[in-house]
């Protein structure tokens, strides 16, 4: 038996029950001067990056909270061109006066088998993406695939911080999703999440289905 088994060993239901507010309270008040020092507000920049499944979604997510809130956002897709997507058809069908939807790449580049126009594709997308930033009306801006784009060379990543430091109004957030994000942009990021893959149904032979990955 645990330390903390002995401890409440032969308490009874009332008795526990008062332990278990007390550390509660205890930590209630531990937190509460912990958020008491968080005052700062300021536009992130927020990168979703790793080989799990998610990248986009919890990025979309974000976007769709800014919709719900009334804020204006802004999305610059760079990859994904070829294929409808449930985010894109809804935010175009019923939100599109709040978000701008500029879907600028052609496919995933071993479809499109053009280096050449891959890269003019995402060149113009970044130039969207910058309008997008500099518009302080977008309270934030989604990147999705960017890092795609910047992994294969066809944006120069540091181009990119230089743009956001410079140029990124202070309150405005931006998101770049796409897995291999570069280490420059990592140690510039905000707030950085990888995400892990354990396990995907796409190695027992099951494809992309509608509503979970598009």
């Amino acid at each position: 038996m645990s330390e903390r088994g002995k401890i409440t060993d032969g308490m009874s239901e009332e008795e526990l029950n008062a332990r278990h507010a007390e550390k509660m309270a205890k930590k209630k008040v531990a937190r509460e001067k912990i958020m008491a020092t968080k005052t700062g507000e300021k536009g992130l920049v927020i990168v979703h990056t790793g080989k799990g499944k998610g990248k986009s979604s919890a990025a979309f997510g974000m976007i769709f909270r800014h919709i719900a809130h009334g804020k204006p956002c802004a999305v610059v897709q760079f990859i994904k061109g070829a294929m409808s997507t449930g985010e894109r058809d809804l935010i175009l069908k019923h939100f599109s006066d709040l978000c701008q939807f500029h879907t600028m790449g052609e496919g995933f580049t071993w479809d499109t088998q053009d280096k050449a126009r891959d890269i003019e594709m995402a060149q113009a997308a970044w130039e969207k993406a910058k309008e997008m930033i500099r518009d302080e009306r977008n309270s934030m801006v989604l990147l999705d695939e960017i890092n795609i784009a910047i992994r294969y060379d066809y944006l120069d990543v540091n181009e990119v911080i230089a743009f956001l430091e410079a140029e990124k109004p202070a309150m405005t957030h931006v998101v770049l999703t796409g897995r291999n994000a570069k280490d420059e942009l990592i140690e510039f990021a905000d707030l950085v999440t990888e995400m892990e893959m354990l396990k995907h149904p796409f190695r027992s032979g099951v494809k992309a289905q509608i509503g979970v990955e598009f």
